[in-house]
């Protein structure tokens, strides 16, 4: 296949014509191709969605593509136009990789194909579907289990989900002795951040722990000895990790045959938020792709705020000069979110990085209100304010639910959370429990894993103590006799076999019958949760109070099951990618017809609203003061900032508080700390904000206050002897 890469190389600007634009028309090309199908696209996302030219056997064939999509430039819309015109050039779906971080964007992804095409074709667009379009845990647990004895593997291992990985891993401190031990040692969710920081991060323990752990560097020897065992008993359950998927495809792509049938089977390979990936992920696309051949990777490397979960920067910076010749860039710039002086302060903010991709967003909607930096006397002035603020914007018709209020850490709003339920104002804080973790649903997602996989012992643990009279130690019994050699072959069989204490010994009966319903392989999906239901509602009345209120979520969970059409699908993907809570939006706000959004920066990745209210905007918080120590924490601070200014669409406001109450000071030391102005806002920035807030003698007067005040300072008016006004006031 002769195809000219050296043209790929070239930069492109916005306003170069696409290379691949000129191919449309050749030989071939058929009324896939008309120009329509990339109607609505600005020139730099026809020149990423067209990129490519036929090769001398008349296929459809590019070298590496990166893509710059600038917050709000149209990402999706680029990625699924890339994917459509693929797809008319005669490349076969089956034989497109399309690798995102949901499985949402990626189904979001094809429904924006096909209507493309549909679009340019006049027909359904059916033929854009595509089945190797997921994220990378779930396509790389598919693979797994297609070449699972290749590597090692029994096809049916089972995945553990973050909480059974957790527990796993306090199962075995305490095994270990750690939990006995005179000093602190950590507990189980950071130890399995550790784990994941090594694995995905490629670093030695000894490096994670100086740059992320370092109190927990003493402990390194019993670390390595905890995961050790954690990786042994896995094996021994025939189960992995979220962790893992990505470990044993990364090991398996060390196999030159292997890597390469595997690279093959993918003409092309499109990748979104490159920069949110890490090192695991960045070596296997490597891997499938060594010379960058049908490779497209589309992100912003000013929007990587995740090196806490190991994403590196590094992959989307480096990305070109991974190849010879380097790799084709294009960059969106047109914004289509926000106003241009929203833009401009976000522009300013991110020129301050030291190593980037260079863009400069530009406003597709023009001009628009000045963002304002707000400085306030203390927290409780912040909360009084953004709140004062916030209805204002609704009574001019922006409705809460189109404005949010976001922070750098979950606890920055507690005083606002306060005052906002003292004023009867609903909100949704978003970052609650997810769906799959509330304990009646992991009930039945255990007797699912069980039965899927019998060896899967941490499943049948918690399956077992659903039963009255069956505690840990009944159930690690069973558990390791149906495991020993000479068991009975089935579960099921093992189950009736096993001597339950007598106040089981009912129950055991029939939770015996139903495993032999769910072991049996004539059983149809997802007819086999009715069964499994029914056994488990008694058991929902008998351990929640609520149960009327969780039986919803197991018919949400009955539903959610139709879309798959296996078990292991079933269980795998609802592992990998789990719904949010349909509790997300609890309490008060579900009875209530607005409400106002409070999220993290770090959640609020993603989506927009009208109006934006950033509070904190201090030294501490931006940057944090615990990413101070490194000059690349400093960096992913700044664009965490970042990340929050282009959420807003119209109006922008960066609060600053001037004090932080405190607690437990000395008894005659102060009650707050003063917040310093953040590193951030150097002159560039604040040129382009609007000042409002307390004067320097510290009064709360905004420009607006001061406006409204009008004459009213001209001295103090003696009070009436009897205030009618207010006895009439009080009335109401």
């Amino acid at each position: 296949m002769t195809v000219d890469f050296a043209a790929a190389s070239v930069p492109a600007s916005a306003s170069a014509p696409a290379p691949a634009r000129a191919s449309a028309t050749a030989p071939g090309a058929g009324a896939a191709t008309r120009p329509d199908l990339l109607e609505g696209l600005n020139p730099a996302q026809r020149d990423a969605a067209a990129f490519g030219a036929r090769d001398d056997a008349g296929r459809f064939a590019c070298g590496p593509l990166l893509v710059i999509a600038g917050a709000g430039t149209g990402k999706t819309a680029t990625l699924a136009h890339r994917v459509a015109y693929l797809v008319a050039q005669g490349v076969d779906p089956a034989r497109i990789l399309l690798l995102t971080f949901s499985r949402r964007a990626a189904a979001e992804m094809a429904r924006r194909a096909q209507r493309a095409l549909a679009r340019a074709t006049g027909c359904a667009g059916g033929a854009a579907r595509l089945p190797w379009a997921g994220t990378f845990h779930s396509i790389g647990a598919r693979l797994l289990r297609e070449h699972a004895h290749a590597v090692g593997l029994d096809p049916a291992f089972g995945i553990l989900d973050r909480g059974d990985a957790a527990d796993l891993v306090d199962v075995l401190r305490h095994e270990l002795g750690f939990s006995a031990t005179r000093k602190r040692f950590p507990r189980k969710d950071t130890c399995l951040a550790i784990y994941s920081q090594r694995v995905n991060s490629g670093r030695p323990l000894e490096r994670v722990l100086e740059d992320e752990f370092p109190w927990c560097a003493d402990w390194r020897d019993e670390l390595a000895a905890l995961f050790r065992r954690y990786v042994e008993r896995k094996q021994a359950n025939r189960v992995l990790d979220y962790d893992d998927l990505l470990l044993w495809w990364h090991a398996a792509m060390g196999d030159a045959a292997l890597a390469a049938r595997l690279g093959a089977r993918f003409d092309h390979v499109l990748v979104d938020e490159y920069q949110d990936t890490n090192a695991l992920q960045a070596q296997i696309l490597l891997a499938l792709k060594p010379d960058g051949r049908g490779l497209t990777v589309v992100g912003d490397d000013a929007q990587s705020i995740y090196a806490f979960r190991a994403a590196d920067v590094a992959n989307i910076l480096d990305f070109p000069e991974r190849f010879e010749p380097p790799a084709r860039r294009v960059t969106l710039e047109l914004n289509y979110r926000s106003v241009q002086p929203v833009l401009d302060a976000a522009n300013a903010l991110i020129a301050q990085a030291r190593r980037q991709h260079p863009k400069t967003l530009r406003a597709q909607r023009g001009g628009g209100a000045r963002p304002q930096l707000v400085t306030l006397l203390d927290e409780r002035a912040q909360a009084d304010w953004v709140i004062d603020t916030v209805l204002r914007h609704r009574e001019a018709a922006v409705a809460l639910k189109r404005q949010a209020v976001l922070f750098r850490s979950a606890h920055h709003s507690a005083a606002l959370e306060i005052e906002l339920v003292r004023r009867n104002i609903p909100f949704v804080k978003h970052g609650g429990l997810k769906f799959l973790e509330a304990a009646h649903l992991k009930d039945v997602l255990a007797v699912l894993r069980w039965a899927e996989n019998p060896r899967n012992g941490i499943a049948g643990f918690r399956a077992l103590q659903l039963m009255n009279g069956v505690g840990p130690a009944t159930a690690q019994r069973c558990v390791d006799a149906a495991g020993v050699p000479g068991a009975p072959p089935r579960l099921d069989e093992a189950l009736r076999a096993f001597d339950p204490p007598a106040s089981a010994r009912e129950e055991w009966r029939g939770f015996a019958a139903l495993m032999s319903l769910l072991l049996d392989p004539d059983a149809r999906w997802p007819a086999q949760l009715d069964p499994l239901l029914a056994w488990y509602r008694p058991v929902l009345e008998r351990r929640h109070d609520d149960a009327a209120v969780r039986a919803a979520d197991l018919d949400a969970l009955r539903a959610i099951a139709a879309q798959f059409g296996t078990r292991e699908r079933f269980l795998t993907e609802l592992t990998l990618d789990p719904p949010q809570a349909t509790g997300d939006l609890a309490g008060e706000p579900l009875l209530d017809e607005d409400y106002l959004i409070l999220s993290t920066v770090h959640s609020a990745k993603g989506q927009e609203w009208d109006a934006v209210y950033v509070i904190g905007v201090s030294d501490g918080n931006f940057p944090n003061e615990y990413a101070t120590g490194r000059a690349e924490s400093i960096d992913e601070e700044r664009r965490l900032l970042y990340v929050a200014l282009t959420r807003a669409r119209d109006a922008l406001y960066l609060v600053e508080p001037q004090r932080y109450h405190v607690t437990r000071q000395p008894r005659h030391g102060d009650g707050y700390v003063h917040g310093a102005r953040s590193r951030f806002l150097d002159d560039a920035v604040l040129a382009c904000l609007d000042r409002a807030g307390a004067s320097p003698a510290g009064s709360q007067e905004s420009t607006a206050g001061q406006a409204a005040a009008g004459p009213a300072a001209a001295g103090p008016v003696a009070a009436p002897a009897l205030d009618v006004a207010l006895q009439l006031r009080d009335m109401w």
